[in-house]
This record gives C-alpha cells, structure tokens and sequence, in this order.
C-alpha cells in the first residue's frame, strides 16, 4: 500500500521499530479498538462455537461429547436438504445476477441522459429493508388475491405456462407449491441483488479505455466481438469479485427465505442456516447447531480464500519469463472457469432438474431476444444504414429499460398504492393498481394497533449508535492499514477481510450464549454490542481503500511543514476523504436499519423490537395486515432511499475505490 512518508534509514531507527515497523506505536493506538471489537464480537464467538458443537445440552448442564454431533448430521435429512437447497438457491441466483446486471450496466452506461436517474431507480430494491422485500413479493405472489396471477390470467400466459406444464396448475401457488416456492425464492433473490450487480459493473465499465473500442471498432470487430474480447475481459476482475462477494451472502442468506416461506412446503426451501436455527435457537441444542454452521466453514473459507488471492492480486504486471509451466497455468486458467461452469451444471440438474429447464428456458429467451435485437442492428450497419441501425438499437435498448424498471419498481409500486387505500378496497380488490379513493386510514391504524412508533425509535437509536461506533473505528484502522508501516499489516487487513464475509449463520449461536450470559438479551445494548460484526470489518476495508487512493503527497507536504502525523490525518487526510466517510456511513447506517436475524433471535420482547422484526411480528398466521403492512414498509423505505438518492455518487465512488476496485 502506498505510505505518508519515506523511510528513514536504518541507522535512525531503534531496534524496537525494526522488529516491529517504523510506526508501530500509532498503528497500535490507531488499531487497538478495531482489534478488540473483531477479537471479542467475531474471533472468540467463532472459537467457543467450536467447543460448542462438541457439547449435547442434557436438561441445565452440556455433555462433551466430541464429534457426535458432526456425525449425527451424516444422518440427518433435514442437514442433507439444507445443504443442497442452499447450493441450489446461491448457483441459480448468482447466474441470473450476473445476466441481468451486466445487461442493465450495458443499457445504462451506453445511455447519454437520465442515466444517474436511471441508476437511482435501479438501486431501490437493493436499499429497501429485506422484510419490505419479502412482504411485497408475498402479496405479489398470493395465489388468490396476488396481482401476479391476475396479470397473467388476464393476459392469457398463465394457462399457456399450465399447458405447457411449466406450472403444475393455474391459478399458481408460487409460495405454497413445492414445485414453485424455490424458483420464486430465487426470483425474489434476483430482484433484490441485481442492482449492486449493475452498480458494480458500471463502475468496471467506466475503467475500460476507450481506446480498446476504438481500435477493435478500426479492425473490423461487431458489437458482439467487441464484448467478448475487450468488455469481458476488462470486467473479469469485478465480475469474479462481485460474484464472490455476492455468493457467499446468497449462500448464508436467512432473513429472506424465513420472511418468505419460513423454509416451506415442508423443507423445499430451507437452507442450512435455517437448519441450524431451528437446532440452535427453536430445539435448544446448541452443540447441533453449532455443527451445522461449522461444517460449512470449509465452503465458505475456500469462497474467502479466493476472494483474498483477487483482491490482493497485482492486475498491473506481467511476468517477463514465459516457461512451460507458465504456459500450462495460462491454459489451466483459461479452462477453468469453463470445467466450473460444467460442473456447477451437472450438480444443478442433477439437485433440481425442473428447476434446471425451467431456469435454462428463461436464461434462453433472454439471450435470444439480446442477440436478435444485435443482429438486426448489425445488418443494418453493415449495409450503411447507421441512422436504422442506431434506430434499432435505441428502440431495443428502450424495451429493455422498460422492462427492466417494471421488473425492479413493480413491487414498490404495489406497495405505494396498497398504502393510501381503504381497509375495505384492500380486502375486496376493487381497483386493485390504484387507491379510490386516497385515505390515509392505513397510517393511523398502523400506530393505533402497533407499538410502531417505538419500533421506529428503537431502529434509529441501534442504527446511529451502532454507525457511530463502526465509524470512529474504521477511520483510524483504515488509515493504519493504508499509511503506516509496521509488522503485521498485511495479516490484519487479511484477518479484517475474513471478518467482513463470515456469515451471521456462524457467530449468531455463540453471540447469543455470550448475551444470555451477560444478560444482555431483550435489549437495544445486545444490537449496539454486536451490530458492528458486520458493520465494523466493511467500514474499514472500504476505507483502507479510499485512503489508499488520496496522494501522498498532500500529507507529506504537511508533514514537510511541521506537522505531526496525527495533525497531518486531522487537518489534511479527514477533509479530503469526507466522500469516502460518506459513502461508509451510508452502508453501515443502512445496514443496521436493515438488519434481521441478530435482532430476531436476541429480541422477543415488543418494546425492544426493531422495524424488520416488528413488522414480522404483524403477521399472525394466516392473517396478514395488508394495508398496515403496506404503510410500514413504506415509512421504513422512504428513508433509506432518500439516503442513497443523495448519496448515490458516493455509493459509486466508495465502490469504485475500496470494494470492487481491481
């Protein structure tokens, strides 16, 4: 990483800053309480679940009994469904992310106007609140009263996917039908990841030169040669990092599946983590739960071991020797995303062959339309008929976009109008797509029949306090890892990494043993005390990044003046990261506002309830508070959203410089 400051020679340093770096003093001050928030929050949590998943729980007392809870999972159906489910939800939802994110980068990053409103629209699935997520598609998705089913019906495609058995039945039970409930869940995993796909591939986008489009344009190359050999290549790092990323979040995902189907019909869609909570949190057996987390840990090390080799990765040099060996690992390299690609596809038709076709019918029609739509603008160009071919294109870039924001605004839309309608029109489905007329009946019933407004509270007192500490934190770490020399850095910022992806799956049992025992459980304290195990590490590797990218020379033009180095990080290095403070604060405020499992798990009582679990609680079996629930997620939405639309370039910026930067 680059430093404030040359070296000074050997001779002027003690033998202290030889063994242990030039800076070690300030990197330990600057270190020391991210170092005991990781240690305590996440490394001994991951310890003690160790020694956990050894233990049975017998009555009050824990027995060792070594590795029997690991074998009993060699027996254990529910494990053994969990554990494909789980493969199967993250293999299938990271291929269409990638699909549908790339497309919408290519749309948006070809288009001269709107495209920052475009952008922004994309981004709203992504910044909601999972529960605002799952609540909307639930209603969508109703097989009785979900607009879904009547749109399809009234435009006659539902019975063309009954007649040609793509669906079992019509009128579809999409949540309810065991056929049905993962492909939907997985469609609900897309609409909400593909934006942070789009952005990602944007910012990529923006680092290609413009010059290898231009000299592939002077050699002839189409449209489709010109993404194949310059746009691929040139996203290779963000996508492989993105979908790293992306894939070891989809493959823990809990908050969404449990909103959704709460792992049903019978276990269709559960996936390991909801295995472990059920041991766990609903059977009392931690040791079981423990196990069921930790034996997943190698899946989840090799995903961190790869994206660590990526990130640290020098994408700037070439090797200047080109042995056999060399050759052969070039080669290997160049097939190995290939042999993945097919064995991925084997396991996938092999758990889920309906899942497979269905999925490959869809993927079909896709590439299809994309690459007729190319072809005819391609002959058109070739035959000189620029003004038709830029037609063409416009016109199918526009169908695209159209679809895509109906797709991605759809459910806020619905969410919108369900919210200012009567009680009355919400239970009869008159004018189903608008309120007639507009009352605000849901709001007031909302904070009447709700402990809503202390939920609010609640979530605003975590997420500041808790964005707060992540804040203070990550600056003086972030600034450590990117400036100051001293031993060890390079296993800090690694150890920081693999904080930042280890699932909540993994720390939430031990968490919650260290809360019982401390007795901080059913209070705001046990969210204040563990929300920064996923805020904290993200921060600042975000920062290490975006201080990295400011000149150094600015500080030691400072120093040069007189400065001391603290003065220098105050007066020079703060003022010129204040995008950089942004964009973290944004991502860790938004994250706690959003977050649901640690809160569902440590919070039973309604007083200490945050939003996302507050408004699960709202739904007593059957019976589903559909117009108050509308209002809620609206009131929780609209602030995030307001957030990110002002802080949108931010977003761009802090993702350009730390997060997927290659």
């Amino acid at each position: 990483m680059t430093r404030a400051s040359s070296p000074p020679g050997p001779g002027s340093l003690t033998a202290t800053q030889r063994r242990l770096g030039r800076d070690w003093r300030l990197a330990t001050l600057f270190l020391a309480p991210t170092a005991v928030l990781v240690g305590v929050l996440v490394l001994v949590p991951i310890a003690r679940s160790i020694v956990t998943s050894t233990t049975e729980r017998h009555g009050p007392d824990s027995v060792f009994v070594g590795l029997g809870n690991y074998l009993a999972l060699a027996g254990d159906e529910q494990f053994h469904t969990g554990v494909v489910n789980s493969f199967v939800f993250t293999a299938y939802a990271e291929v269409f992310k990638v699909v549908l994110g790339l497309a919408a980068a290519l749309l948006l990053h070809h288009r001269r106007r709107g495209r920052a409103l475009l952008t922004g629209l994309l981004l709203v699935p992504w910044v909601v609140p999972t529960v605002v997520t799952a609540f909307s598609w639930r209603s969508l998705l109703d097989p009785i009263f979900g607009s879904v089913n009547t749109l399809l019906t009234a435009s006659g495609i539902g019975p063309l996917l009954a007649s040609a058995h793509l669906v079992d039945s019509w009128p579809a039970g999409w949540l309810s039908d065991a056929s049905l409930a993962m492909p939907s869940v997985i469609l609900v995993n897309v609409w909400k990841g593909v934006p942070f796909f789009t952005v990602c591939f944007l910012a990529g986008l923006k680092a290609i030169p413009a010059e290898e489009y231009e000299a592939a344009t002077i050699d002839g190359a189409s449209s489709w040669q010109r993404f194949v050999h310059v746009t691929l290549p040139g996203l290779r790092h963000v996508i492989t990092v993105t979908v790293t990323l992306s894939s070891i979040w989809t493959f823990n995902n809990f908050d969404l599946i449990w909103l959704l189907t709460q792992g049903g019909p019978g276990d269709v869609t559960a996936p390991y983590v909801l295995v472990a909570y059920s041991k766990a949190i609903l059977q009392l057996q931690y040791g079981a739960g423990a196990a069921v987390t930790l034996v997943m840990l190698p899946i989840i090390g090799g995903l961190v071991f790869v994206l660590v080799r990526l990130l640290r990765q020098d994408t700037g040099t070439r090797p200047t020797r080109y042995t056999r060996t060399a050759r052969w690992a070039g080669t290997a390299r160049k097939a190995l995303p290939w042999v993945v690609t097919a064995a991925v596809a084997g396991l996938l038709l092999w758990a889920s062959p309906q899942i497979f076709w269905k999925a490959a019918v869809v993927l079909g029609v896709i590439l299809l339309i994309a690459a007729g739509v190319g072809r005819v603008a391609s002959a058109f160009q070739a035959r000189g008929g620029r003004r038709a071919s830029s037609l063409v294109s416009g016109l199918g870039s526009g169908v695209a976009l159209t679809g895509l924001l109906a797709f991605v605004l759809g459910p806020m839309y619905w969410i919108a109008v369900t919210a200012f309608k009567s009680e009355g029109q919400v239970v009869m489905r008159e004018h189903d797509l608008w309120p007639t007329p507009w009352t605000l009946d849901q709001f007031g019933a909302l904070f009447t029949n709700q402990p809503f407004g202390r939920w609010y509270l609640n979530t605003v007192l975590v997420s500041a306090a808790s964005t707060v500490v992540a804040l203070f934190c990550a600056v003086l770490a972030g600034y450590a890892l990117a400036r100051l020399r001293f031993r060890g850095a390079q296993g800090f910022t690694v150890t920081v990494l693999i904080t930042y992806v280890m699932p909540g799956a993994l720390l939430f049992i031990p968490l919650y043993q260290l809360l019982i025992g401390v007795r901080l459980t059913d209070s705001l304290w046990s969210l204040v005390v563990t929300y920064p195990t996923f805020t904290l590490p993200f921060a600042t590797w975000l920062l290490a990044g975006y201080f990295s990218s400011i000149p150094v020379e600015l500080e030691e033009a400072a120093l040069v003046d007189g400065c001391t180095r603290l003065q220098a990080f105050r007066r020079v290095v703060l003022p010129l990261a204040k995008p950089g403070l942004l964009a973290v604060m944004l991502f860790t405020l938004t994250n706690a506002w959003n977050e649901f499992l640690f809160a569902f798990v440590f919070i039973t009582k309604d007083e200490y309830k945050t939003l996302p679990v507050g408004m699960q609680s709202m739904i007593t079996g059957d019976v589903v508070p559909q117009g108050q629930l509308a209002a809620a997620s609206l009131l929780v939405s609209i602030p995030v959203v307001v957030m990110y639309a002002f802080g949108q370039r931010f977003l761009t910026e802090g993702l350009t410089a730390g997060a997927v930067k290659g």
